[in-house]
């Protein structure tokens, strides 16, 4: 049974099934319009700040039979998956420093407005003048019903101070509107789980999803009965999760940090998992279709004490090339980076497709990016870029080299990936030649 997306919600209701139960029920693919463009697509993008260590991180090769260096190491077993792309730049120029322009026009490809926040030597800047390449595949996806999502997008964070400036915001919904990310897992899980007020209440909702179930028994496949099964018991171990943290936050004060640091500093760990285990189920119930997930900050000093780092890492991301002791602790800081990846890939190759053939990273393309291509040079050249999944129809299992080719074009090949087929994205002047043919 077909239901058209905008009637769905009104017929579980009339139905009899409870306000709180909707979020369980309002995805499941047996009561979701036929997909009339065919294969479901998603989209995440990923970023980590600081820049990278060139030399543990580009591979010497290009074509099919590249290398893993260091640094994407954690990701070695995904490499018929992967696209790696070098010498992509972020061009935009204008008012604003290299981590305000790295940051803010990552994702929009369009300068910064003038303004009165000062960083670093330059020129201050406000926020940016146009919306990120998310949100625009959002807005396209939304537009249409056979993909339109109760939300649209998700912005997961970790670690992201609560400071708002163009160095902590790479989302825009438009000209002079940043998109805060949300980095506490308890506040996203209420945001996917409004309806359930009291806490208290929530097993006995739960079990009442089952009696629920037996009334659309004959309305939805056995593959999305056991897909809601699955989404009770995630949601089940979720809460306990957030419990235990919360109750294990009262006994335990938080250390005094630096401005500008969140206080979730030393839980940045289980957050980072937290929040990846919540993306992947939102997804899994369609939720959204477009995610992005921010690590902390441009000029982030998060200390990563987990790896046995207790210099804040934009500290290190300043040391010369020759203090090798630096050197190291960034490869490993970005290592860690590229092994939250590799979980979040895992997690979407290990969950079958709902309602089709195949995984979830089938239908899912992740952008693993940067707002600098090297800290101790804030260069905004040869910034990285590593795409995994094959969601968007790219000819993966590659790495590329191109020759300082605008960035502005990859999020074209983006768009036209989502059948999207904008004529520029960001700057025009920064377009010259089209998208980037990744196919």
């Amino acid at each position: 049974m077909n239901l058209r997306t905008s009637n769905r919600r009104q017929f579980l209701r009339d139905i009899g099934l409870s306000t709180a139960a909707l979020p369980f029920f309002s995805g499941l693919p047996s009561l979701r319009a036929a997909q009339a463009s065919g294969k479901k697509q998603r989209l995440v993008i990923m970023i980590s700040p600081n820049g990278t260590v060139p030399k543990a991180f580009w591979p010497d090769a290009t074509g099919t039979d590249f290398d893993f260096k260091e640094i994407l190491k954690p990701l070695e077993s995904y490499r018929d998956r992967m696209l790696v792309l070098h010498g992509l730049s972020n061009k935009v120029r204008g008012d604003g420093d290299s981590h305000m322009r790295g940051m803010s026009c990552l994702l929009t490809g369009k300068e910064l407005f003038p303004g009165n926040i000062q960083g670093g030597s330059h020129t201050p800047a406000g926020w940016c003048s146009g919306i990120s390449i998310d949100q625009e595949i959002k807005n396209h996806y939304q537009s249409r019903e056979e993909s339109r999502t109760r939300f649209g997008s998700l912005e997961f964070g970790v670690g992201v101070p609560d400071r708002a400036d163009p160095w902590t915001r790479m989302v825009y919904s438009g000209p002079n509107k940043p998109v805060g990310a949300i980095d506490d897992p308890y506040q996203m899980f209420n945001k996917l789980y409004g309806q359930v007020q009291d806490r208290e209440h929530l097993g006995s909702i739960l079990d009442d999803l089952q009696t629920d179930l037996k009334r659309l028994k004959g309305m939805v496949s056995a593959e999305d009965r056991q897909l809601l099964e699955d989404h009770a018991d995630f949601v089940r171990a979720m809460e306990t999760d957030l419990q235990a943290a919360e109750e294990q936050k009262l006994h335990h004060a938080a250390p005094e940090l630096e401005p500008g640091v969140s206080d979730t500093n030393d839980n940045i760990p289980e957050i980072s998992r937290m929040q990846i285990d919540l993306m992947v189920n939102a997804f899994a119930n369609d939720m959204a279709r477009v995610s992005t997930l921010q690590y902390t900050n441009s000029v982030g000093q998060a200390r990563m004490r987990w790896l046995g780092i207790n210099e804040g890492h934009h500290g290190l991301s300043h040391e010369p090339d020759d203090n090798e002791d630096a050197q190291k602790k960034l490869v490993k800081i970005n290592t860690w980076f590229a092994e939250q990846l590799a979980y979040l890939v895992t997690k979407l190759s290990n969950t079958p497709e709902p309602g089709a053939d195949g995984s979830m990273l089938d239908h899912t393309t992740i952008v693993w990016t940067n707002e600098l291509g090297k800290g101790n040079s804030h260069t905004l050249r040869n910034i990285p870029f590593v795409l995994v999944g094959d969601g968007f129809g790219f000819e993966m299992g590659r790495s590329l080299k191109f020759d300082d080719e605008a960035h502005n074009r990859l999020w074209m090949a983006f768009a036209h990936g989502a059948q999207h087929h904008v004529e520029s994205f960001g700057n025009p002047k920064l377009c010259q030649g089209g998208a980037l043919d990744l196919a």
